[in-house]
């Protein structure tokens, strides 16, 4: 069973309401337990953990390699670690396999799940404490339901990622989905059994494992019921859909290994990820905003400014110099257009890109923006609002997708917690 669309009509008011709790048949995916790989317990987590391959730099992957013979990017990121051989992705494969062989990976007796929290400071000064269950997530058709995609995603020519699954045979890093069931925060708030825990950059980070058969029951059934939402890894997914394209559904090539959490603000921290842009100048960037905002004046930016643009409903405008201007939506300037300022963007520099080739390149740190502005990276950047939960739920609901790089889910769960071997 699935549940319903995420909103229903009002008749007397013309207006649409958000709701969770009508029920529909729409696809849901299979969610499932597994043996998980993991290190062995006498393994310093500190030492062979890793940042998700995506976020790492080269020079960052070089010196978690030096960490531990034993990192996971000896496996996880193997073009940089073992550069220069005949075959990085058969290295990875062999090192996984003799690390399995040797004892330093080891598998659950029994299927389980994983619950990973993390504890941490928001930006606002607030304690967090974040949990997901990590299991086998079913790996579907684009467009098929169950699983959605949340954004627009930029074309990836590497097969990186597909070389590596098919030389390892392992899902090494967890897709991270976001499930609209309701009360999966509740059901996995019993601790399970601590596996592992590490503290990384102000992150502490916590693998529970769950083995009650009853318990594994009620957590995949209640996964199951309802859509699960991609915040990150949709070229991990992608990935293993061609997987399983090629080997088939059969030997578990049509499941992936994904961490679900509940679609609920309070189990999320979602910051914006800003704008920056090349190719044209700053002139021609602020004129055609100006179409679209009025422009008025703003303070030097700060991190209070990122407050300052939800409190105030606008956007800010950075010029060459690091001044400011606030982007204040003209009245009618957007009818038609998706309330997101993204695609409030797209939509006010569309002519922009398409006569001067404008380059749009994204940043979450708002210093890293200003230092790129400044330095001459680029000419002008747009501070923009993080998107709100429920705008996230509904856009998945009506089957839309944001513009690219319209999130950024923080913090980022860890590799190393929980591995899976595809039999």
């Amino acid at each position: 069973m699935a549940r319903a669309h995420a909103s229903v009509t009002d008749e007397q008011e013309g207006t649409t309401r958000h709701t969770r709790s009508v029920w529909h048949s729409d696809p849901v995916p299979r969610f499932e337990a597994f043996p998980a790989l993991r290190y062995a317990g006498s393994a310093d987590l500190d030492e062979v953990t890793a940042p998700p391959y995506d976020v790492q730099t080269p020079e960052q992957t070089r010196a978690l390699a030096e960490r531990s013979p034993h990192n996971v990017v000896a496996v996880d990121v193997p073009a940089v670690v073992h550069e220069g051989a005949d075959d990085v992705y058969a290295v990875a494969a062999d090192t996984l396999s003799r690390w399995v062989a040797e004892g330093v990976l080891v598998a659950d007796r029994q299927p389980s799940l994983t619950i990973l929290r993390m504890r941490f400071t928001d930006q606002s000064g607030e304690e967090r404490d974040l949990a997901s269950v990590v299991g086998l997530l079913e790996v579907v058709d684009e467009g098929a339901g169950g699983v959605l995609a949340h954004e627009r995603t930029t074309p990836k020519a590497s097969t990186d990622r597909l070389d590596l699954t098919r030389a390892t045979r392992a899902n090494l890093s967890p897709v991270w989905g976001l499930s609209m069931a309701t009360g999966l925060t509740e059901m996995l708030q019993e601790p399970g059994e601590l596996v592992g825990r590490v503290d990384v950059d102000g992150v502490t980070h916590l693998a529970e494992r769950v083995t009650d058969p009853q318990r594994i029951a009620s957590i995949t059934e209640l996964v199951g019921s309802d859509e699960v939402l991609i915040a990150d890894g949709h070229h991990r997914y992608a990935v293993a859909r061609a997987f399983r394209d090629e080997k088939g559904a059969a030997g578990g090539s049509g499941l992936t290994l994904a961490s679900v959490g509940e679609l609920v603000p309070e189990q999320l921290s979602v910051r914006a990820i800003h704008r920056l842009y090349g190719g044209a100048d700053h002139g021609s960037v602020r004129e055609a905003l100006a179409e679209y905002f009025d422009l008025t004046d703003a303070p030097i930016p700060s991190l209070a400014m990122l407050s300052d643009l939800v409190d105030k409903g606008v956007l800010a405008l950075i010029g060459p110099d690091g001044s400011a201007e606030w982007l204040t939506p003209k009245e009618g300037a957007f009818d038609g257009v998706r309330s997101l300022d993204g695609a409030w963007l797209e939509h006010a520099l569309a002519g922009l890109a398409s006569e001067s080739e404008l380059a749009t390149t994204y940043e979450h740190d708002m210093g890293e923006l200003v230092e790129a502005i400044v330095s001459g990276r680029a000419h002008s950047g747009v501070l923009i609002r993080p998107v709100s939960i429920e705008e996230i739920e509904r856009t998945a609901r009506e089957r839309l997708l944001m513009p690219p790089k319209s999130t950024f889910f923080t913090p980022k769960p860890i590799t190393g917690l929980v591995l899976r071997s595809i039999e």
